[in-house]
């Protein structure tokens, strides 16, 4: 058996943030100990979803002009409809629906130290969109605008002071980033990570868990939430996280750890991607206009639901959600049902004794800023049914058929605004290549992408979940 890395020389916050990593034992020991605990949780912590026409929500109105859905107070988020042209893309033209939610939102994690070492502390909570509607585990905080100014009349969020007011604490992680540019026009969260007192103590609904802990739990099921994984993603790496190999044997691990070195060689200096991405941003030609939800082309209107006339791509369907151990109640809203689950996948290969990852700059019409870093295949095979065959992703083939497979489990999207959105998300080995000068793709190492995502709008929230598991493999 592999020994876990452990460096040599570190600085005094990554020293912390690796034992963390590495750390054994905690008050919530492994899967099992959080399934205790999220079981005994859900005995008061309870929700219930049920699903209404568009026209039934209480709280929401149509536009008479557009169809535009939108809360009556003109706040939390709307659902709108855009025109898309791509020139040059395999589909140069269509129309949809997309969620529009201006307000920038909150999603912080609190860290103190218990017994020295570093752990988070994790909501376990229910959102109407989770698979199954259980707990799952989620950011300390993890809340809308709307929500934390008191819109919507309920009880307060416990420790939002930590994040509106970070002044004079030790903060992490304090980034904007990007959600799904496919389903949201122009979404922005801020990713925190800030440092708690001593006294700061976990109430009920909460627990206090190590990033190892957090690492060994990624491969359960829908369990770690999104807004957990993207925030995760975002604390510092490279340097000293692994930069020492614990074995000299050349193996995965080895690679992986000299990936998040810096000093380690890599197909493309950093300046080149940067330069690769600013490339990619001026020469793509994408135009996102909005037109009216009534008649849009492609899509239809029944019993209460939006759905494309193939039957493919998403719906936009709406709920009444009854819960209890939340700030509210009682609500309706609309949210995006996707058709059918989604491949997430980073192909990965050894490059002069280095991990790299395959890495596509990818575009979507509700990116803020064109063009994305996003994983080697980011899709949804069931809908190449109805597309042309040049819109197939590259390497999708490559991805279902290896039998060289290091992570593959099926975690699921935001379970606040996509009703029952899973990804099968993987990490494959694989000897692929393309050329150095390939306008899609580059091979980057996780220190390239640790520099990228100190930044906001360069990586996209895919990826950002594939970083943080490919991280857990050095601990699993």
């Amino acid at each position: 058996m592999v020994a876990p890395f452990r460096p040599s020389s570190r600085s005094a916050a990554e020293s912390r943030l690796i034992d963390s990593w590495f750390a054994q034992g905690s008050h919530l020991r492994g899967a099992e100990h959080v399934r205790d605990w999220l079981s005994g949780m859900s005995r008061h912590a309870w929700m219930e979803t049920t699903r209404a026409g568009l026209d039934e929500l209480p709280g929401w109105t149509r536009d008479p002009e557009t169809g535009f859905l939108r809360h009556h107070t003109g706040r939390f988020f709307g659902v709108e409809a855009v025109t898309v042209d791509h020139v040059g893309a395999a589909v140069p033209h269509w129309q949809q629906p997309i969620i529009n939610q201006p307000e920038i939102g909150i999603l912080g994690i609190l860290v103190r130290e218990i017994d020295g070492v570093l752990h988070c502390l994790i909501q376990a909570k229910q959102e109407p969109g989770n698979p199954g509607g259980g707990l799952q585990l989620s950011p300390t905080v993890q809340a809308t605008r709307s929500n934390y100014t008191g819109v919507h009349k309920g009880r307060a969020i416990p420790y939002l002071e930590y994040f509106r007011e970070p002044l004079g604490r030790r903060v992490l992680v304090d980034i904007r980033q990007s959600e799904q540019g496919a389903w949201f026009y122009r979404k922005r969260n801020r990713n925190m990570v800030v440092e708690a007192g001593d006294d700061v103590e976990a109430i009920d609904g909460f627990g206090w868990l190590t990033l190892r802990q957090l690492a060994e739990l990624l491969s359960v099921p829908d369990l770690v939430n999104m807004d957990t994984r993207t925030v995760l993603a975002c604390l510092p790496g490279g340097g000293a996280y692994w930069a020492d190999a614990v074995a000299a044997n050349g193996g995965f691990l080895t690679a992986l750890a000299r990936s998040a070195d810096p000093a380690a060689p890599s197909v493309h200096t950093t300046d080149e991607v940067l330069s690769w991405i600013t490339e990619a941003r001026t020469r793509t030609e994408l135009r996102v206009e909005k037109r009216a939800l009534r008649g849009l082309e492609g899509w239809q209107e029944r019993n209460g639901v939006i759905s494309h006339h193939s039957g493919r791509f998403f719906s936009v369907v709406g709920v009444h959600v009854s819960a209890g151990g939340r700030e509210v109640g009682a609500w309706s809203q609309p949210m995006i049902e996707p058709a059918g689950t989604g491949v997430i996948a980073f192909l990965v290969r050894e490059i002069d004794g280095v991990l790299h990852v395959l890495t596509h700059a990818r575009t979507e019409p509700g990116y803020a800023d064109v063009v994305e870093l996003a994983p080697t295949v980011q899709c949804a095979p069931e809908n190449y049914a109805v597309l042309p065959d040049s819109a197939r992703p590259r390497f999708l083939a490559e991805v279902l058929r290896s039998d060289r497979v290091r992570f593959d489990t099926v975690l699921s999207e935001e379970g606040g605004r996509f009703l029952g959105a899973q990804n099968r998300y993987l990490i494959v080995e694989s000897d692929v290549d393309v050329a150095r000068d390939d306008p899609e793709y580059r091979w980057l190492t996780l220190a390239q992408y640790d520099e990228l995502l100190r930044h906001s709008f360069y990586v996209n929230i895919q990826a950002r979940s594939l970083v943080l598991c490919l991280r857990s493999l050095a601990v699993v």
